[in-house]
């Protein structure tokens, strides 16, 4: 739900097209570089020494009221260099469809609606495969624009973790936005 519920998936589109293919004004600001700065942070232990540890720091630092900035640079500290978020969603005619980003072009497409309007994701179930210093997690979350307030959209978020001897990090973050008319499946429900 972190970014298709929040500013609907035309202007995720329309952004991962002027990414890809820049004319315009849009192409300006592709040319001027992000639009918002991640500013550097420390890893913070707790975030990243385990599996638990880094699924709740992926949706605290996306979780916020308006007018509170989201911790855009403790979540850079989350990922390997480089990752990519790939978001699946359907479109009005029903066909699934797939967007690849940055984490900078992430933030640039979704801070501003997170913040204007306040944003909060929690996890509502879980299922973990882990084979050695591999995980796979597939996360169920529902998004909601305060704390208490009704649930205004959810995601399965498919990430991918890695141990490297010290530390936790996520390699792929894929999210399956589901639309107003699907459902969760059951096994990615609480029993």
């Amino acid at each position: 739900m972190r970014l298709i519920a929040m500013i609907g998936f035309g202007v995720l589109y329309g952004f991962a097209i002027h990414s890809l293919n820049p004319s315009g004004k849009e192409a300006e600001q592709d040319r001027a570089g992000p639009l918002v700065r991640i500013p550097p942070d420390e890893v913070r232990a707790e975030d990243v020494s385990s599996i638990d540890g880094i699924i709740r720091a992926y949706y605290q630092v996306v979780s916020g009221p308006a007018g509170q900035p989201r911790q855009w640079g403790r979540d850079a500290t989350l990922y390997i260099p480089g990752v990519r978020f790939v978001v699946f969603s359907q479109d009005k005619n029903g066909k699934t469809t797939a967007q690849s980003m940055t984490h900078q072009e992430f933030v640039d497409a979704s801070d501003r609606a997170m913040v204007t309007k306040g944003f909060y994701e929690r996890e509502i179930h879980r299922t973990t495969h882990r084979a050695g210093d591999v995980a796979h997690v597939l996360s169920t979350a529902e998004s909601r624009a305060s704390p208490n307030g009704p649930a205004q959209g959810r995601s399965i978020d498919s990430l991918g973790l890695y141990w490297d001897g010290k530390r936790w990090w996520i390699a792929s973050a894929n999210v399956w936005e589901l639309s107003s008319h699907q459902s969760v499946p059951a096994e990615f429900l609480p029993q």
